[in-house]
């Protein structure tokens, strides 16, 4: 239980380094993911529960994910099999529902540009690494590969996230700071219209105020770190709500699973904004056995046990 704690911690890390002003903690490379975890052949390797916490077959989460207008792949930050899992997921759903999108956490709006340049042809990978401030550390060799699979396709990938100099705008009262800036500024964000209560905010509250960081943070600190966290999934909610206007379906979210467990915020925000859309999630976790701990239970429609990413590593 420990790790998964520390896990949880490192989730919402990257939102103190928001309020500080800094660019955040550079994530692992997926140094592993060449041969030793490609060998393990994800769609067997990972162990699948449903949302009940039976044990369940990739094939089983395929037909349950089939109705889905939206599906929410919570990944575990850097896990090797996790990712490759996670872009497995995406090459299936490319082959049964060719309208589907790709949405990512991890680009801002405003390399939106910058990708579609590259999907259309009109870059190079090399000129879309510059333009999108990608390198070895923040796109990992999953990231890439469901990229790549959406260019191969045809299919749009969207940037989700609120750049991260809007973020910091945000203080322990709210969002006025970014009332005053252009229309063309403020589309690259969405406040939302309230704040998400309940399970996700204790939870973060939690681990902010010192559960997994320590000694606690001043509550001012901690309230301007939930509007960060809050502007980050209301604007991921409303980029993917977007995407099925301009008639994609399913689009698959990836973003970290803190955003999307139980529910979580980003997931709210979307069934909120649009309650006739089927959200379907995938909760991707860093455990290993045949049978589901009670804690995960419910975390989401489908769950994959992927084990410890050390593992994965030292295997390369």
């Amino acid at each position: 239980m420990q790790k998964r704690s520390l896990w949880r911690a490192g989730a919402v890390l990257g939102v103190v380094f928001v309020a500080a002003g800094c660019s955040g903690p550079e994530k692992r490379p997926e140094t592993a993911s060449g041969p030793a975890v490609e060998h393990l052949q994800p769609r067997t390797a990972v162990q699948v529960f449903d949302h009940q916490g039976e044990v369940s077959t990739w094939n089983e989460m395929l037909t349950g994910l089939a109705d889905a207008d939206i599906i929410v792949i919570g990944e575990t930050h850097g896990h090797p099999l996790g990712l490759s899992a996670a872009a497995a997921l995406w090459d299936d759903l490319l082959k049964t529902r060719p309208q589907a999108a790709l949405a990512m956490e991890f680009f801002e709006r405003d390399q939106q540009v910058a990708l579609d340049d590259y999907l259309a042809g009109i870059t190079d990978e090399e000129a879309f690494r510059e333009a999108a401030r990608r390198s070895q550390g923040n796109y990992p060799e999953g990231h890439r590969r469901m990229v790549e699979a959406a260019r191969e396709a045809g299919r749009p990938v969207i940037a989700a996230n609120a750049p991260r100099r809007y973020v910091r705008m945000t203080t322990p009262q709210g969002y006025e700071r970014l009332t005053g800036l252009s229309d063309a500024q403020r589309r690259m964000f969405e406040p939302p219209a309230q704040l998400v209560e309940g399970r996700y905010r204790d939870e973060f509250f939690g681990l902010m105020s010192g559960g997994g960081h320590g000694d606690s943070m001043p509550e001012g600190m901690v309230e301007k770190m939930y509007f960060s966290q809050q502007l980050w999934d209301s604007t991921m909610a409303a980029s993917v709500v977007n995407a099925t206007l301009r008639g994609s379906r399913p689009v698959v979210l990836v973003v970290g699973r803190f955003h999307a467990d139980f529910d979580g915020a980003t997931v709210e925000f979307i069934q909120n904004s649009r309650p006739d859309l089927t959200v379907k999630t995938v909760s991707v976790v860093d455990e290993a056995s045949d049978t589901i701990a009670e804690e995960d239970v419910g975390r989401a429609d489908f769950v994959f046990y992927v084990g410890d990413a050390d593992e994965h590593a030292d295997a390369s």
